[in-house]
């Protein structure tokens, strides 16, 4: 297992649907009125509305992004996936090796180190980690 270098810890992985929706903050306000869902995260577009939010229901996590057209962004479906770890590079690396295509290649940017890959069965991954 991992250590997270921060506090010399065991990292958990884990991997969250991201779902596309026409109108963000409806999902939003439906996710944590049905399920008691927790806003982790939030990235709001100019207007105070989320563009992308991270939503926690106990320790089950998700996320909603405004997406017009629901899908367009994830690959031609209304779903992606987001695999947090502790070494995304490495991560992404293994799996471009093992046959997946890049999207958007590692980076930074907005509190993460991700990147995004399609497997070969059509469904895109964010591969990444949350930066300290």
């Amino acid at each position: 297992m991992m250590k997270d270098d921060k506090e010399n810890r065991p990292f958990k992985s884990s991997i969250a649907p991201w779902l596309a929706v026409d109108d963000a903050a409806k999902a939003v306000d439906f996710y944590q009125a049905a399920f008691g869902a927790a806003e982790l995260y939030r990235l709001d577009d100019g207007e105070g509305r989320p563009v992308i939010a991270e939503l926690a229901v106990g320790e089950a996590g998700f996320w909603v992004q405004a997406d017009a057209g629901a899908g367009i962004g994830n690959g031609g479906g209304p779903i992606r996936f987001i695999l947090t770890v502790a070494d995304p590079d490495a991560v992404f690396g293994q799996a471009i090796r093992a046959g997946a295509s890049e999207i958007v290649p590692v980076g930074e940017g907005h509190g993460w180190r991700i990147g995004r890959l399609a497997d070969p069965f059509g469904y895109h991954w964010e591969v990444g980690r949350r930066l300290e």
